[in-house]
Order: C-alpha cells, then sequence, then structure tokens
C-alpha cells in the first residue's frame, strides 16, 4: 500500500539487506586478496575500504535485528497510517 509517505515511514527487510552484505563482504575480501596478489595496492586498498564499509554496516544490521520488532516488523504489524498534514 503506498501512502505517499515511504521515505519517513519505510521499513527495511533486514535480513535480505544482511544477507546482500554477507554476500558483499565476500567478494571485498575476494578482491582486496586478489588483488593484493596481483600487485594492485591501490586496487586492494579500494577493496579494504570496502570491506570496512560493509563491516560496519553489517554490525549495524546486527544491532537493528536483535533490537526486535520494533525495528522490524512481523507480517502481523500492520502498514503505518500516513502522517495527518494540517495546511492552513
Amino acid at each position: 500500500m503506498r501512502t505517499g509517505s515511504e521515505p519517513r515511514t519505510a521499513r527495511s527487510a533486514l535480513r535480505v539487506r544482511f544477507w546482500l552484505a554477507v554476500w558483499g563482504l565476500l567478494w571485498a575480501i575476494f578482491g582486496t586478496v586478489a588483488f593484493a596478489l596481483a600487485g594492485r595496492p591501490g586496487w586492494a586498498a579500494a577493496c579494504g575500504v570496502l570491506w570496512v564499509v560493509i563491516t560496519v554496516d553489517m554490525t549495524m544490521i546486527l544491532r537493528h535485528i536483535r533490537q526486535g520488532p520494533h525495528y522490524q516488523p512481523g507480517r502481523d504489524v500492520p502498514p503505518y497510517d500516513p502522517p495527518r498534514h494540517r495546511y492552513p
């Protein structure tokens, strides 16, 4: 159901986001090792930075998952009501 207020009331599929982060983490680790072995320190550093960013993102995702249904509502939680604006 679209309400037009999605940026403020959107819910994130945290488990999907977590598994996509795992996939990205595997590729970042592979890229870091492969470029380091190939003698490409710039690309290895770029993959290493990406590795750190993904790790921080995964930490935040796991934190939100562990905080419970307030941050990840189940299917039994109805969609948020759109905010009511009163314009003069």
